[in-house]
C-alpha cells in the first residue's frame, strides 16, 4: 500500500494558483486513473483535475473555495502499489496566525494605520489579491482599510486570506503599524459604540441575484482596465457590400467542402491581422515605462456564454493561418466556449481583441480594453443603407451594406492619429475585399 499525492496541475504560463470549485470524490471513494476528482477555477476558465493513480481517496487537503498554489498536494490517494508512485509534495503551509494583544481585564480598541498607505484610491493591489477579493465579496472599501505586510504596505495574498478567514469566524485581526490599547470606559466617553452591520433594503418589487464567480471576475477586470488605461474610442464606417456578396456566394460550397460554416468573424480577423503588420505598435503592451511590442499576433475574440457571461478565447499566430484555418479556429473556440470545454491555454496570450457587438443587433460600441493589451475593436451590425457612391462618371446613390467599426485604445501608448489611422486601414481592407477571390 502506498500514498500518492494528487498535485494541483500547472494550468498555464501565467497561472500560479487555482480555486477549488467542487469535489467529485470524497475520502473513502474509489478512483480510477484519469477519472475526474475535482473541478478547479482560475481567473480564465474552469477545469477538471483527473486522478494520477488508481486507488482510494485517503484524504482531501483543501476545501471548496480554497485558493491553492500550483504544485501543491490537494489530496492523497491510497494505492495497492508496494512503493510510492510519486514523491509527496510538501503540504501547503497554512497562513501564519496573527496574535491580537488584549488587556487581561479590559476590552481594547485599536487605532490602526497601515504602513505606506494614506487611504487614497491610488493604492496598488496585485491582480491575485483583487481576484480573491472579488470571489469572496470583499469590497474596495474593505481593501482600502486593510493594512498590508508587503513592500510599502501592499496587501499580500496572505493578508487577504487571513482577513477573509477572520471575517468568517467573526474576528477582527489586523496587522498594525501603530496600536493604542485604551480602556473601554475612556473610549465610551469619546466615541460612539460601533454600529452593527446594516442590511440593505430595497423598495418596491425586486429580486436580488448574487453575482456568480465569473461575473465577479469580469466586473473586477473591467473596473481594473478603466483604472489602468486612459480609454479613447475612435469610430469609422465601412462599405462591406463586396464582402457580404462574396460570403453569400460561397457559404454553401464552403460548408460542404470544409465541413464548417464561414461567418464574418474570420473575415474581420483576416483584415485586422493585415493591418497589425502595417502598424505593429497596436500589437503591444506596457510594462512600466517600457513598450513591449509583440511579434506574435494572437487575436482574442469576445464570446458570449449561455450564462450571459463573456470569455475571450485566443487564436494563436493568426497571421500564420489562411481563411480556412481562421474559420476552423473561430468555430472551434466558439463551440468550446459555449460548451464549457475551453482549456486554460485557449484564453492565454492574446495581443489584440475583436468583439462583434453586431451579433446582438448593436450598430456600434465602446469596448473596454482587455488588459494588458492596448486596443480592442468592435464591429457593429451590417445594415443596408442608401449612400453616395463616387465614380469618375459622377456621384450616385445606391443601396449598400454598411457597417460601423469602433476601437478603444490606451492613450498612454496609442495616440489619436495612430488609433484612427489603424481603424481606417481596417475599414479600407474590408471595403477593398475582392468579390472574386477564392478561399
Amino acid at each position: 500500500m502506498a500514498l500518492v499525492d494528487l498535485i494541483m496541475p500547472k494550468l498555464g504560463e501565467s497561472i500560479m494558483e487555482a480555486t477549488v470549485l467542487k469535489w467529485h470524490k470524497q475520502p473513502g471513494d474509489t478512483v480510477k486513473m484519469d477519472e475526474t476528482v475535482l473541478e478547479i477555477a482560475t481567473d480564465k476558465v474552469d477545469s477538471e483535475v483527473p486522478s494520477t493513480a488508481e486507488g482510494v481517496i485517503e484524504e482531501i487537503l483543501f476545501q471548496v473555495n480554497d485558493v491553492v498554489p500550483i504544485g501543491t498536494a490537494i489530496a492523497r490517494i491510497r494505492t495497492g502499489a508496494a512503493e510510492p508512485v510519486q514523491a509527496s509534495a510538501p503540504a501547503a503551509v497554512p497562513p501564519v496566525q496573527q496574535t491580537v494583544i488584549v488587556e487581561a481585564a479590559q476590552p481594547v480598541i485599536r487605532n490602526v494605520q497601515a504602513p505606506g498607505h494614506n487611504g487614497s484610491s491610488t493604492r496598488f493591489y496585485s491582480p491575485l489579491v483583487l481576484n480573491i477579493a472579488a470571489s469572496e465579496g470583499v469590497s474596495m472599501t474593505e481593501l482600502e482599510s486593510l493594512p498590508g505586510t508587503g513592500n510599502e504596505g501592499r496587501v499580500t495574498k496572505k493578508d487577504i486570506l487571513q482577513y477573509i478567514t477572520d471575517r468568517k469566524s467573526g474576528q477582527q485581526t489586523v496587522v498594525k503599524a501603530t496600536e493604542m490599547v485604551i480602556p473601554l470606559s475612556k473610549v465610551e466617553a469619546t466615541q460612539p459604540a460601533p454600529a452593527q452591520q446594516s442590511i440593505t433594503t430595497y423598495s418596491g418589487n425586486v429580486e436580488v441575484i448574487e453575482m456568480d464567480r465569473m461575473r465577479k471576475l469580469i466586473a473586477d477586470h473591467m473596473v481594473r482596465s478603466k483604472q489602468t488605461s486612459p480609454h479613447v474610442t475612435s469610430f469609422t464606417e465601412a462599405d462591406v457590400t463586396n464582402l457580404v456578396m462574396w460570403r453569400d456566394r460561397v457559404k454553401k460550397d464552403f460548408e460542404k467542402r470544409e465541413g464548417t460554416k464561414i461567418t464574418f468573424t474570420p473575415l474581420f480577423i483576416e483584415s485586422i491581422v493585415r493591418c497589425i503588420k502595417k502598424f505593429p505598435l497596436i500589437n503591444c503592451s506596457l510594462d512600466g515605462n517600457n513598450i513591449i511590442i509583440k511579434k506574435d499576433i494572437n487575436i482574442g475574440m469576445a464570446t458570449a456564454l449561455p450564462s450571459g457571461n463573456l470569455i475571450v478565447p485566443v487564436i494563436k499566430s493568426a497571421d500564420q493561418l489562411n481563411l480556412v484555418g481562421l474559420t476552423r479556429q473561430v468555430n472551434g473556440l466558439a463551440d468550446a466556449a459555449r460548451n464549457g470545454k475551453l482549456k486554460v491555454d485557449d484564453t492565454q496570450g492574446g495581443t489584440f481583441t475583436l468583439t462583434n457587438v453586431g451579433t446582438f443587433g448593436s450598430l456600434m460600441g465602446t469596448p473596454i480594453i482587455n488588459q494588458p493589451q492596448v486596443a480592442i475593436m468592435a464591429v457593429g451590425a451590417i445594415k443596408k443603407r442608401p449612400v453616395v457612391i463616387e465614380t469618375p462618371a459622377g456621384d450616385s446613390i445606391a443601396i449598400r451594406h454598411m457597417m460601423y467599426l469602433s476601437m478603444s485604445y490606451d492613450h498612454r501608448i496609442v495616440d489619436g492619429s495612430l488609433g484612427a489611422t489603424f481603424l481606417t486601414a481596417v475599414a479600407r481592407e474590408l471595403e477593398n475585399f475582392s468579390a472574386e477571390r477564392e478561399y
